[in-house]
């Protein structure tokens, strides 16, 4: 299994081989997907930047998320995170983008959304995927969890294009 570096490298590597950008909107991982790929130097040519919408009312505001979405399916459903994406695609004109929202606890889960259920998409030219995932762990377990499979994804989808 490949390490977290070797993850980072190969994502830096795919993007930077295709002449392509990213840009994330963050919500349960706090920065720390933009603040994994930040550690590495001269980053700039394909990580435009990210959106860390913790709160509803920045998800709607900054990133165009639906009220009606948000009231109907949650801050934590793979509508949200479609919406995030693009939003965040938008907003920082990037070819790709990752969105992740979910709940890393200790507390705020429910019987149908429980702690370490974790939401994610990405978005690109005309493309658009999600899922959801349950990581189990404390919090930081979960965001780190959350922002591996960030990574890994976005390279595999990278490399079937």
């Amino acid at each position: 299994m490949a390490s977290r570096d070797e993850k980072l490298q190969d994502f830096i590597r795919s993007l930077r081989d295709q002449k392509l950008t990213v840009g994330f909107a963050e919500s349960c991982t706090g920065g720390a997907l933009s603040a994994f790929l930040t550690e590495q130097a001269g980053i700039s040519d394909i990580f435009l930047g990210s959106v860390v919408s913790y709160s509803n009312e920045a998800k709607v505001d900054l990133l165009g998320v639906r009220r009606d979405t948000l009231m109907q399916e949650g801050a934590v459903s793979e509508s949200v995170a479609r919406q995030m994406a693009h939003g965040v695609r938008r907003q920082l004109k990037t070819d790709w983008s990752v969105a992740v929202t979910g709940i890393a606890g200790p507390s705020g889960g429910t019987p149908t959304k429980p702690v370490g259920t974790v939401c994610f998409a990405i978005a690109g030219p005309n493309f658009e995927v999600s899922r959801k995932e349950f990581f189990s762990g404390d919090r930081k377990a979960i965001q780190q969890a959350a922002v591996d499979l960030s990574v890994s994804w976005l390279v595999e989808i990278l490399d079937r294009k």
